[in-house]
């Protein structure tokens, strides 16, 4: 019969109710080795962020297909999400008290994970004219055959958010210890393949010998590596103790391109493929013979008339076109800068230190610039170089250790970013508003959300309508209009699905927020659509940046 969806449930309830690391990985590993090839596959896919992505299923579209399937009322789930908070859940809730005797023939043939795979993948396929009203039945359909325990994960699975408190590397050690492999080595060959189901397959069948066997696939995107925050030239040059190489920060959209038999791929910071809107880069980089069977890293920059760069919300505007995109590269050009060679000829480079890969990337950019850089230990050259970008209009500088090798998907110490607002926070919307006089028709006024690695949600560190467009506060609404989860006279609250950057003045302790912390004066710089939320900072971030504060004056009791 196949393993059930029940099952899979059960694990995730599981799941939830661990702290332990160890604990985890031994109770995903024991589950994962009594899987078939094919329900591995299934697992692992549902289980994982990016699925959701495909299926591109809204809030709203999944009410709609809750109310076709149950006898579902808005209303009471309102209420149980407010005993909740958290959206799977209140809908269990509402179908438990409402649970019809359709349920019962659920006990004669129990949804597997491999038949709703099959089905949601089904559902990711439908595409053209009528599109919605299909998926939308077919939805209906899933839902039909889930009892209510199902549907809590079912929803979060649609939406992207299991909330189960495991993250993909996780699920990627529990891999490894179920098929007996050195974590090690399945890493490598995840990152080779870039799809973590293939490699979960390719250690149950194959073992260690398959997985040293993986080699690097064109076009399969790699994960970016990660820098984390210095709060001064000096500060790099003490923790790396002799000559780092700083290179501008750009004020732009992080590229990976891919340049193989004779084609290239251009894919966003989150991995998206994002080619059809940037044919520039694609012509450029197809006029550079010596960049063939290579994997590069980029910024993308938007340029005006003398080729000064401009905000970063303009570039957005070319990432999300996909009609018109000549008239809008004429409208809004954009140029490559290159800072990394991840695959030349064909070969993995990311085992290499750093200052060869910048050599490399010298040699075969052509006439592609590569981001400006300075190698040096002295403090004023340093400070002069960083100088200089501020002044050019870039946003400040990225120090990286000479010897360092590219860890993909990691955020480490051998990358620093150092910019002049240290202090800006990638925070996500839970909530918002709708504003008065000519804002009185837009969700304006946003409750600003850190990450919570203890919980896997989000705690609420401030609140602000200021900093966006009309036409972005209008664009905004649009967007979470379609995942309210709760109203409260005219303020709504939103599954979290976007991240944007937000300066301030300071943190302050309050008691305001659960989280204990307060944004003073915030306001949205841009709006990040190249991040996830998993992305976003977190609020032991804002504790660390709280405590910083008092490093040279006394702390408030």
């Amino acid at each position: 019969m196949g393993e059930s969806f029940e099952n899979l449930c059960r694990l995730y309830e599981a799941l939830e109710r661990l702290n332990s690391r160890n604990e985890i990985i031994d109770l995903m590993s024991g589950y994962f080795k009594q899987l078939t090839c094919e329900e591995l596959e299934a697992v692992v896919r549902l289980s994982t962020t990016g699925f959701e992505e495909a299926l591109n299923v809204s809030w709203a579209t999944v009410v709609e297909a809750l109310k076709g399937a149950y006898d579902f009322d808005l209303e009471e789930f309102r209420k149980a999400f407010d005993e909740t908070g958290d959206v799977g859940s209140a809908v269990k809730a509402v179908l438990e008290r409402r649970q019809g005797p359709r349920q019962t023939l659920l006990a004669f043939k129990p949804l597997t994970v491999t038949e709703l795979y099959s089905s949601l993948r089904e559902i990711s396929r439908v595409k053209g004219p009528g599109s919605r009203t299909k998926r939308l039945r077919m939805l209906k359909g899933v839902f039909g055959k889930t009892s209510p325990p199902e549907v809590k994960y079912l929803v979060r699975i649609l939406l992207g958010d299991l909330r189960i408190g495991v993250k993909e590397g996780l699920v990627a050690r529990a891999l490894a210890k179920a098929f007996q492999v050195p974590y090690d080595v399945f890493e490598k060959a995840f990152m080779l393949s870039g799809d973590l189901a293939e490699t979960a397959l390719t250690a149950k069948v194959k073992g260690v010998e398959g997985l040293l066997g993986t080699s690097y696939r064109p076009f399969n995107p790699i994960k970016p590596m990660l820098a984390g925050m210095a709060y001064s030239v000096r500060e790099v040059l003490d923790e790396f103790k002799g000559e780092a190489a700083f290179e501008y920060k750009l004020d732009g959209a992080r590229v990976q391109i891919h340049f193989f038999d004779g084609r290239v791929r251009v894919f966003s910071r989150r991995l998206k493929d994002v080619t059809v809107s940037l044919p520039e880069v694609v012509a450029v980089v197809k006029k550079t013979p010596s960049l063939e069977n290579c994997v590069l890293e980029g910024e993308v920059v938007a340029v005006d008339s003398s080729g000064r760069p401009l905000p970063f919300q303009e570039l957005m505007h070319r990432f999300k076109r996909v009609k018109g995109v000549e008239e809008e590269a004429r409208r809004l050009p954009v140029r490559l800068y290159l800072f990394d060679i991840l695959v030349a000829d064909g070969v993995l480079t990311i085992d290499m230190p750093y200052l060869k890969r910048r050599r490399l990337l010298v040699e075969k950019a052509g006439s592609i610039p590569v981001v400006d850089c300075l190698i040096t230990q002295d403090i004023e050259e340093a400070e002069r170089f960083y100088k200089s970008s501020l002044e050019m209009g870039h946003e400040g500088l990225v120090a990286k250790r000479l010897g360092s090798t590219y860890h993909p998907g990691v955020r480490g110490r051998d990358w620093l970013k150092v910019k002049a607002t240290l202090d800006n926070l990638d925070l996500v919307i839970v909530g918002g508003e709708y504003g008065y006089g000519r804002r009185y028709r837009w969700i304006s006024d946003y409750y600003l959300a850190a990450l919570d690695p203890s919980t896997g949600g989000f705690a609420v560190v401030g609140k602000t309508f200021k900093g966006l467009t009309d036409t972005e506060f209008e664009g905004l609404t649009r967007i979470l209009k379609k995942d309210i989860v709760r109203r409260e006279g005219r303020r709504v609250w939103v599954n979290p699905r976007v991240v944007v950057e937000v300066a301030y003045n300071e943190v302050q302790k309050s008691p305001k927020y659960p989280s204990g912390f307060a944004l003073r004066f915030a306001r949205i710089v841009r709006i990040r659509w190249d991040k996830r939320v998993e992305e976003a900072d977190t609020i032991d971030r804002v504790r660390e940046i709280y405590r910083k504060q008092f490093e040279r004056k006394s702390m408030p009791p």
